[in-house]
């Protein structure tokens, strides 16, 4: 017992920011996008969580590595490498994802709240939306880490409620080792959103970013350039990859529960925060007032992922403004040393906010919102695999023959995909 222990306590040493980009991956679109594709398609889009586990681990390698060799932010290394309009390009695609990403999760916040408790829609999102920003910018990294960390907890109700109902397992199983394509426009639409919620393009500037702040917290960088050790990276691999991994794992487990608990019944569209929750009464069928216990498992689930991610999409757009324009950066500084950084996260979180009175359905918003990111991932990707295979840049650390083949499979395959969704848009 001592040594499993110890054991745990290694592993929560090794969870860094590879762990949490993870988490924060299954946010509330990743949620409602994988739910949403396992009530409308069935199993038949749960091959993507297999093959796109060796694409997202690569993708997000090549950018946590990035971050490490350079010391500095994605924006940083553009702008000292690249021109000013693949800079502001960059900076427009990014900024744009995300506050729409935000804004979609606050809202579904909000929308879970109310399962729960009989408050007004705006109140919640307004108190959601301060306590955000409160918890982001008084309070330190390394605690606020720690708390990020323990939030990761919450998909195991997914992962639990696939090994309580009855399964078809040898369905599954094929359906997750073999492709099935449908030549439609729901089809390309949906997968195109469940590709883009998973390799999404704040992870990418978040990851490399914090990887930043792990050195500087480590005291590990000298007259601007990291001190690397060989014990660091074989880490920050290990960190990245159980980060990925457990993504994954969650993406698998709450599509094939969307498949058998809400396709089977004939629930094929999600259209509010209740609907989704009915994906996990099978944890609690036994229970009295089971379907108010599956709407609070899913509301705190939906909440704390959101307290996890929405941070994650302000801080990455902010790690990116500040390092473009020369500004101090980073969670570990304090509120009067680095106005303009907590500035950008206030303003983005703000304008995200605002996206929530326009009248959009906060469910449906979440699935748009992974859909754009799948197209402003591309070119995205594109650029971070031209960077990770620079020498200049990387040198002894640039990607090697099968990090390089990942990234540029995950450029096509993303992009090949966002083609064929508007390529089949009104057939």
């Amino acid at each position: 017992m001592a040594r499993f222990g110890r054991q745990v306590k290694q592993l929560l040493k090794i969870a860094g920011p590879g762990i949490i980009t993870g988490a924060a991956d299954d946010d509330p679109s990743g949620i409602a996008t994988y739910t949403q594709t396992g009530a409308q398609f069935g199993y038949g889009q749960l091959w993507t969580a297999l093959l796109v586990l060796p694409m997202l681990t690569a993708v997000q390698e090549a950018c946590a590595r990035i971050g490490a060799v350079t010391g500095k932010g994605i924006a940083a290394v553009v702008k000292e490498h690249y021109s000013k309009k693949v800079l502001y390009g960059m900076l427009v695609l990014i900024v744009v994802a995300n506050t729409i990403n935000l804004g979609a999760d606050l809202g579904a916040m909000g929308a879970a709240a109310q399962l729960i408790v009989p408050v007004n829609f705006t109140v919640l999102v307004l108190f959601f939306t301060a306590a955000i920003l409160i918890l982001e910018i008084f309070t330190s990294y390394r605690i606020y880490a720690r708390i990020l960390k323990w939030l990761c907890v919450t998909l195991f109700s997914y992962v639990i409620t696939v090994f309580l109902v009855h399964e078809p397992w040898a369905v599954i199983l094929r359906a997750t080792f073999v492709p099935h394509i449908e030549f439609t426009s729901a089809f390309f639409f949906i997968i195109t959103g469940v590709i883009g919620t998973t390799i999404s393009p704040y992870m990418f500037f978040w990851e490399a970013s914090e990887e930043v702040e792990e050195e500087r917290s480590e005291h590990m960088i000298h007259n601007g350039k990291p001190a690397l050790t060989a014990r660091f990276m074989k880490l920050l691999r290990i960190d990245n990859f159980l980060g990925m991994l457990s993504s994954q794992i969650g993406a698998w487990c709450i599509i094939v529960v969307g498949a058998t608990v809400l396709h089977q019944s004939g629930v094929t569209h999600i259209d509010s925060a209740a609907q989704a929750a009915k994906a996990l009464e099978p944890l609690v069928h036994s229970f009295p007032h089971a379907g108010f216990l599956a709407e609070l498992i899913f509301a705190i689930g939906i909440i704390g992922l959101g307290f996890l991610a929405v941070p994650v999409f302000s801080g990455s757009a902010s790690y990116a403004l500040s390092e473009a324009l020369s500004w101090n950066a980073g969670l570990n500084l304090k509120l009067k040393r680095a106005h303009g950084f907590y500035g950008v996260i206030t303003i983005a979180t703000l304008v995200g906010l605002m996206i929530n009175f326009i009248g959009i359905n906060p469910i449906q918003a979440l699935v748009v919102t992974a859909v754009i990111n799948g197209v402003v991932a591309v070119p995205l990707i594109f650029l971070i695999a031209r960077i990770a295979r620079n020498r200049e840049i990387m040198g002894a650390y640039r990607s090697g023959t099968l990090s390089n083949v990942l990234v540029w499979a995950t450029f096509v395959f993303m992009g090949a995909a966002a083609v064929a969704m508007f390529a089949t848009m009104g057939r």
